[in-house]
Parts: C-alpha cells; sequence; structure tokens
C-alpha cells in the first residue's frame, strides 16, 4: 500500500514540476501539489501542526509537516540547491515524532525532479 502511495504523490510531483519548472516558491508547489493529490483521491493534511512530546510534556513549538498523505506519508519540500543531512535530520524528526514510518523528501529546484526525490524509511530498530 504505501509502495503505491508513494508512487502516485512522485508521480504528483513530477506533474508539477513539468508543468512549473525549478524556481518557484516552496509553498506555490506545495499547493499545486496538494491540488494534484486530492484530485487522486488522496487524504492530504497541509502545513500539520507536530508536536513535541518530552515525558508526560507537550510543546506546541510551530513544527509544521508541509504534507501528510493518508495519515502515514510525510512528504517534505525544499527549493534549494541541493538536499543535504539537515533536510534528511527534519523529516526523520517528524517521522519519529509523529510516529510516521515513512517519508519523502522533495527537492524541486533541480533539471529533473526524480534527482530530487529521496524516499526516508523511519528505522525503529
Amino acid at each position: 500500500m504505501e509502495n503505491i502511495l508513494t508512487e502516485k504523490i512522485i508521480g504528483c510531483a513530477i506533474e508539477v514540476h513539468r508543468e512549473l519548472g525549478p524556481g518557484l516558491l516552496e509553498s506555490a508547489y506545495r499547493e499545486c501539489l496538494r491540488h494534484l493529490l486530492i484530485k487522486q483521491g488522496l487524504a492530504v493534511e497541509v502545513e500539520k501542526p507536530q508536536p513535541l512530546v518530552f515525558q508526560e510534556l507537550k510543546l506546541e513549538q510551530g513544527y509544521r509537516i508541509d504534507l501528510l498523505v493518508e495519515k502515514k506519508i510525510v512528504v517534505e519540500l525544499k527549493c534549494v540547491e541541493a538536499l543535504n543531512e539537515v533536510h534528511l535530520a527534519q523529516i526523520l524528526t517528524y517521522m519519529k515524532l509523529g510516529k510516521y514510518p515513512l517519508g519523502l523528501l522533495i527537492n524541486f529546484n533541480v533539471k529533473l525532479l526524480k534527482d530530487g526525490v529521496r524516499r526516508v524509511i523511519l528505522n525503529t530498530k
């Protein structure tokens, strides 16, 4: 099920990138991708708040997941020269805090979107 979902998400992201190209703001790509995912019949939450829970303390610190698809796949969007370890750490943190096992890190600031997609699996071991 998750593989089918990630294929749909990546396919929609490629369609957005193919039509718009690189160079826009992250928020523009987020809204266009959200639109296509909803057209595919998927449940999408935008800018989903992700609290930080430490022991019995819950902190609403303003962490927000760009897109949460079907309540299980975190999609973190970037428009940067290159993805780096900080971007990977960010999505892994959101996945860990929300107990989401799978994520997609997508950088729209590339010539070919396939070069800007990274599938991330939360290792719970």
